[in-house]
């Protein structure tokens, strides 16, 4: 039996599709996890995630992942994975477009009653 072939996801169209902040969208599965496109400006709330690494890839503009000790700046085409359980809030001074990968229903504030709901797009 033949599979059928799965057309390729572009983020940037996927991207178009919305325009709230802090809101990520999910735009494909692998192995257990969610992969997600998010817009982002403003500060995010601090939090962390006490079972899993926290995964960010900026796809256009700067952010800076602040944690408890220090900061971490990115542009695009970076990678930074925030671990486990490290207090940290992602900040964008300008809007900037970002590709999230964590594990299936992880909340993204580290709190279930708190986090967005994320929608398939």
């Amino acid at each position: 039996m033949t599979m059928p072939v799965v057309p390729a996801i572009n983020l940037a169209e996927k991207l178009s599709l919305f325009s709230q902040h802090w809101s990520p969208k999910i735009v494909s599965h692998y192995n257990g996890n969610e992969i997600m496109v998010v817009k982002v400006k403003g500060e995010f709330n601090w939090h962390s995630h006490p079972e899993t690494d926290d995964f960010f890839f900026v796809l256009a503009g700067r952010i800076r992942i602040e944690l408890r000790d220090g900061v971490v700046h990115l542009g695009p085409g970076d990678l930074y994975v925030v671990p486990k359980g490290v207090e940290h809030r992602p900040v964008a001074d300008e809007e900037a477009h970002l590709l999230l990968i964590e594990p299936a229903g992880t909340p993204n504030t580290g709190d279930a009653a708190t986090a967005a709901k994320k929608a398939q797009i």
